[in-house]
């Protein structure tokens, strides 16, 4: 899962219609007027002015640097929609060039909609500067059928102003979840609704979150080889264990449960929660939509140690686009995208005239000279507080970077069931809720 879609402003993805005809997402005729032309999605929609004005700026400044390319871009909300996309693409509605998320790749290769982008990728400037864990994402049996565009890791978002009411020192953020229980617990004791810690347990986010904190205790989801649930551990005890006596125990976490992220947000924003889980993007979110403070909002590692678990998007090639179409997809991803301080996500000289917000420690595409780049440019047009993330920067470089599972997002339904029970039922059997969910999710890893 991802919280949102760009990490400027706010979630502003698109999809094309399932109503549209064929004709209108992927292309058909990869020529018009002599040119190569891409339908692309995940243009932002009209009401993300900022956004939508970038993303076409970028476009104009393409076609104008590749006279034999147009590029047609659709919008709509969200980029990817999970209960339309597998029909898109069966139905060959998908535009040639299309979003997803890291956990889509391997499935989008298994059902064949993917074009094969390993004779054509030497041509992609910018591809061995990527990093190679998200390029790895989408290399499925040694060829190369995706190109990752953004990556996010999970960290704990910390109200430093509560710290400090708290008797807390904002500038040593918790480093394990002993610690976090701790420090949730004297910041709910400010009392007036204030909440300690908080975390979601509906919708899904609930097993999306219980996978982050099981990545933070050194466990995972599924087994190396993808067919068997490995949550009944002491890992997948100790979340469980620690949610319920945070919420039963301490009342650190509030009455209020079965929250989603929105609930969450409104509660930093407003000043009544001290922490939750989340990847930087969240950071602008919370400021120019919750009523929150960039100066109070800092962001430390995933508590634990041990690992954090890692997601982003990327775009895919359809399976009917031409030779040429896929040569020009790569070039409008190096221009839009892939280039170092430049680009729809890199321009940041940019963003800072627009008061967007620059300088949040992700996403981290790049590795080497090319991350070295974009980092001194990004340092260089900074308009927020960068001191604020150090803690997250440095704490990262230790912690094992785990992507979602396989069949994510149904595994994160039974998992929430699980997170729920725990968080609304004081005399919940935690190892009944592990056993009955690692059934659930072995029946899912066997059909999948």
């Amino acid at each position: 899962m991802r919280s949102t879609g760009y990490r400027r402003t706010f979630a502003a993805l698109s999809l094309c219609s399932l109503a549209l005809a064929v004709s209108a997402c992927g292309s058909g005729d990869d020529t018009a007027s002599g040119k190569t032309r891409i339908t692309v999605n995940c243009m932002p929609p009209k009401s993300a002015k900022v956004d939508r004005q970038f993303f076409e700026q970028d476009i104009a400044s393409f076609e104008k640097q590749h006279p034999d390319i147009d590029v047609v871009a659709h919008d709509a909300f969200p980029c990817q929609d999970p209960k339309t996309f597998d029909a898109k693409l069966a139905g060959g509605q998908m535009e040639d060039v299309f979003y997803t998320y890291f956990t889509d790749a391997r499935h989008v290769v298994d059902i064949h909609q993917a074009a094969d982008l390993t004779p054509y990728v030497k041509e992609l400037k910018s591809y061995g500067t990527l990093q190679q864990q998200l390029r790895d994402i989408y290399t499925v049996d040694g060829k190369i059928y995706g190109i990752p565009r953004t990556g996010y890791s999970m960290g704990l978002i910390y109200n430093k102003k509560l710290f400090e009411k708290a008797g807390l020192d904002p500038e040593q953020p918790p480093a394990t979840w002993e610690e976090l229980r701790a420090d949730a617990k004297k910041i709910a004791a400010l009392g007036d609704g204030t909440v300690g810690y908080a975390d979601y347990s509906a919708q899904n986010q609930g097993g999306w979150h219980f996978t982050a904190e099981l990545y933070s205790q050194g466990g995972d989801v599924v087994s190396a080889d993808g067919k068997k649930a490995t949550i009944d551990t002491p890992e997948g005890h100790a979340v469980l264990q620690n949610l319920h006596d945070m919420r039963w125990t301490d009342d650190s976490m509030g009455s209020k449960q079965l929250l989603v992220i929105n609930d969450v947000q409104q509660m930093m924003g407003s000043g009544k929660l001290g922490m939750y889980l989340s990847a930087p993007d969240n950071i602008p979110i919370l400021v120019k939509e919750k009523g929150g403070n960039y100066k109070d909002l800092a962001l430390a590692p995933m508590p634990g140690g041990k690992g954090t678990l890692i997601g982003g998007d990327g775009y895919m090639v359809n399976k009917k686009a031409s030779p040429d179409q896929i040569r020009a997809a790569l070039q409008w991803l190096d221009h839009m995208f892939l280039t170092p301080g430049a680009g729809f996500l890199g321009d940041y000289a940019r963003a800072k005239k627009a008061d967007a917000p620059v300088g949040l420690p992700e996403p981290r595409l790049f590795s080497g000279a090319a991350d070295a780049k974009d980092q001194q440019v990004k340092k260089a047009n900074a308009n927020v507080p960068v001191e604020n993330y150090q803690a997250f920067l440095d704490g990262n470089q230790s912690l094992r970077m785990k992507i979602e599972p396989p069949d994510a997002q149904q595994i994160y339904s039974v998992l929430d069931g699980a997170v729920s029970a725990v968080l609304t039922k004081k005399d919940a059997d935690i190892d009944q809720l592990l056993k009955d969910a690692s059934g659930k999710i072995d029946g899912i890893l066997a059909r999948g």
